[in-house]
């Protein structure tokens, strides 16, 4: 109890200001909403993008923890966008020159 106001005061370790914030485990089997996107982006990546949503969106304020994930996602979500257009190119330049070759 605080002598001075007759109310409690929280114990805290006194180089360590943040250490009773975080005590908390992290959602989603502890890993995090980031890590676990990152995983299940490979079932479905659309949770790629969800989650690149939430790291623009400074999720990460409400627990630093997040941040690590939540930025991989979104670097999976580039790298995702980058080859699934590289796809679409290849697969219609394929497409105009196998049709050009037929008509000729």
């Amino acid at each position: 109890m605080d002598q001075r106001n007759g109310e409690y005061a929280p114990i805290r370790d006194s180089e360590d200001e943040q250490s009773g914030k975080f005590d908390k485990p992290l959602p989603c089997f502890g890993c995090g909403f980031g890590w676990f996107f990152l995983l299940l982006g490979f079932v479905c990546p659309l949770f790629w993008y969800y989650a690149t949503i939430l790291y623009f969106c400074n999720y990460y304020q409400k627990d630093p923890r997040e941040r690590a994930g939540l930025a991989a996602s979104a670097i999976a979500a580039l790298i995702f966008t980058i080859a699934a257009l590289i796809a679409v190119v290849v697969f219609v330049v394929t497409t105009v020159s196998t049709h050009l070759s037929l008509i000729n």
